[in-house]
């Protein structure tokens, strides 16, 4: 069984269904650790890892994610979650207000500890909506809208986890477990 350091119930939800998919169960070690401050989150997740690897040993992961947005010059980046606290949704929606550039992307950093420290990072594209759309789903997925589809991730429900940036780290990690065994 792995275990899954955050304080987020929402990540921990989404993560367990896709280990699920490969057979892999993992319990949510809910735990903050001081995150170091940088513009690189695999930096940052490895960091955070490297802290709790101290008092946890080996055997867990941690997941880090970001919205970067093409006008913003992909801030909030890996301040999204202080972004999203203190501006929140309506905060981006005001600072595109007169962009023509809507370009955004998520990116999501997996670090693992199992006595040597492995990165998995997943990536999905889109914009930022006109507005906030939909009730589901947590922090930016309201305003984010991946290519190729009409709905933000808000507005998905659970196909949101069909091909998210989290989706795409956590199925490079879990694929990464069972190719071992």
């Amino acid at each position: 069984m792995l275990r899954f350091v955050t304080t987020n119930r929402h990540k921990f939800r989404e993560i367990k269904a896709l280990a699920g998919r490969f057979g892999v169960e993992i319990v949510m070690v809910e735990r903050s650790y001081p995150e170091k401050q940088s513009s690189d989150l695999a930096e940052i997740a490895m960091e955070g890892a490297k802290r709790c690897a101290a008092d946890l040993g080996e055997g867990f992961f941690l997941e880090d994610s970001g919205l970067f947005v093409g006008a913003l010059n992909g801030f909030p980046g890996p301040y999204s979650s202080y972004v999203h606290s203190t501006i929140g949704n309506e905060g981006i929606l005001d600072l595109l207000i007169n962009s023509r550039d809507r370009s955004a992307y998520f990116l999501s950093v997996i670090c693992y500890y199992d006595g040597e420290f492995k990165v998995f990072e997943g990536r999905v594209e889109g914009t930022i909506a006109t507005e906030c759309r939909g009730r589901s789903g947590f922090g930016f997925d309201p305003i984010f809208q991946p290519s190729g589809h009409d709905s933000t991730f808000a507005e998905m429900g659970d196909a949101k986890n069909e091909f998210s940036h989290r989706r795409r780290s956590a199925e490079i990690f879990f694929r990464s477990l069972t190719d071992r065994v």
